[in-house]
């Protein structure tokens, strides 16, 4: 009952963290650790957000229409317990992204403009049993960053070298078995790049920036017979981040390209329920506080709510399947005047996003 529960809640946090501060895509979580025995996991999430803003009417005051393309993620896990005390695990996904592309023709200021950031991440575990109750992992994490960009307003353009850094994660967890209680805190460092980028088809350089930093407090504990409640409480330091070129700083008085100002955290709460032998399920809500200021034409999302209902289905003994659906409400944002600085330039205000997920876990 708890691994499935806690699987499902995972799952769901992958699907409304599309819209999350910053580029979190996956929640980078450890889950796997706690499945019984030996598994293989595969994983396929997929939002589609609807995301518009309207320009001030000294800027036309034209809507940009949906700038927001749909993605899909990834991921796959691997558990082999190697003692009683001592388990393994490898986890592959795609911790962070996005994608922006204005449509032309809308005569919004930044119509035509495109970007995306896409990565990919191997990370390995070993997780070890003090005792009954506490547990200690941690291991180290490979990763991968690549981006491109284009804003015809500009005119600027951005290409780049996928670009590799190692970075390494940490953790503890405490358990009281007879009530599925577990506490786990996990730690994941931030991880340098130094990346290969050609601006404007011509000038070759180099950027450094650094994946942010980062903690996940997970929980959960039983409340009733065949009831479990379940959240993630996530810390990001995306303030440190900073994407800085140097032909784009240099044509913009020092500016990032991209850039955030403050840190994310993201709460997830849920509450799960066995209905049969082969049959759970499970809600879920989620928030984000809006940090206020201005976004980026790059990013023009402010916090968020979410709500979503997800299940498990155990096919056989050794697979089962859990899936869920989110409704994502993406926080009202303010988009900088591009002509002067400090002034409002567009308003983006209610838009939304639907996510959705399937999980298989195969035990061996």
């Amino acid at each position: 009952m708890k691994n499935v529960l806690t699987a499902g809640a995972a799952l769901l946090l992958t699907t409304s963290i599309a819209t999350a501060g910053g580029l979190d895509r996956s929640g980078q979580g450890v889950g796997i650790l706690w499945e019984d025995g030996d598994v293989i996991q595969l994983s396929f999430g997929g939002a589609s957000p609807t995301v518009s803003g309207t320009a001030i009417p000294l800027l036309g005051g034209f809507d940009s229409e949906d700038m927001s393309p749909s993605y899909f993620n990834l991921g796959f896990g691997y558990k082999n317990e190697l003692s009683d005390t001592t388990s393994i695990a490898v986890i592959i996904d795609q911790p962070f992204g996005g994608d922006v592309d204005y449509p032309v023709g809308t005569n919004y200021f930044a119509q035509g403009a495109t970007a995306s950031v896409d990565s990919f991440a191997v990370t390995g575990l070993v997780k070890y049993q003090l005792n009954e109750n506490a547990s200690v992992y941690g291991g180290l994490r490979y990763q991968s960053i690549k981006s491109a960009v284009e804003i015809p307003a500009g005119p600027y353009e951005l290409e780049t070298e996928s670009t590799t850094g190692t970075g390494y994660v940490v953790g503890a967890a405490y358990e009281i078995p007879e009530i599925a209680f577990r506490v786990a805190l996990t730690y994941n460092s931030a991880i340098d790049h130094e990346q290969e980028t050609l601006e404007n088809g011509v000038l070759a350089t180099t950027t450094s920036f650094s994946s942010p930093q980062s903690v996940n407090l997970d929980f959960q504990s039983g409340v009733a017979e065949d009831t479990l409640v379940f959240g993630t409480i996530r810390w990001a330091e995306w303030s440190s981040f900073a994407f800085t070129p140097a032909g784009y700083a240099g044509a913009n008085a020092g500016a990032s390209l991209l850039s955030y100002d403050d840190d994310t955290v993201t709460y997830t709460l849920g509450v799960g329920r066995r209905f049969s032998d082969v049959f759970s399920g499970f809600a879920t809500v989620g928030y984000e506080a809006a940090t206020g200021g201005y976004s980026g034409n790059l990013g023009p999302t402010d916090g968020f709510t979410s709500v979503g209902l997800g299940g498990t289905y155990q096919v056989q003994e050794n697979l089962k399947l859990t899936g869920g659906i989110t409704y994502v409400m993406i926080g009202d944002a303010v988009v900088e005047n591009p002509l002067a600085p400090d002034t409002d330039g567009a308003f983006f205000e209610d838009n939304s996003a639907i996510g959705a997920g399937l999980r298989v876990t195969y035990s061996f």
